[in-house]
């Protein structure tokens, strides 16, 4: 039996001006599974990512996540990745 990928979680800190940014920067990068925005203890949106999500897929989100990142100041962004392949 073959185990699933491994993942592992961060939180990074950002304000809702740099939001958006680093949303983007975090899809860029590939090896995104989840993405949680929260402000303090609070979930604002939770998105899922699998491999080879469609920039139309996308599209939708970045837009939530800019009317967000208008309407909140501090911001945490939980971000869940998979672990490089041995």
């Amino acid at each position: 039996m073959t185990e699933g990928p491994k993942t592992w979680k961060e939180t990074i800190r950002v304000d809702g001006g740099q939001l958006l940014d680093k949303v983007r920067e975090l899809v860029r990068e590939g090896n995104v599974r989840h993405i949680t925005i929260r402000q303090d203890d609070r979930v604002i949106v939770e998105f899922p990512l699998t491999i080879g999500v469609a920039s139309v897929v996308l599209a939708p989100m970045l837009v939530a996540v800019g009317a967000i990142a208008a309407l909140v100041t501090n911001c945490s962004i939980e971000v869940e990745r998979e672990a490089p392949k041995e």
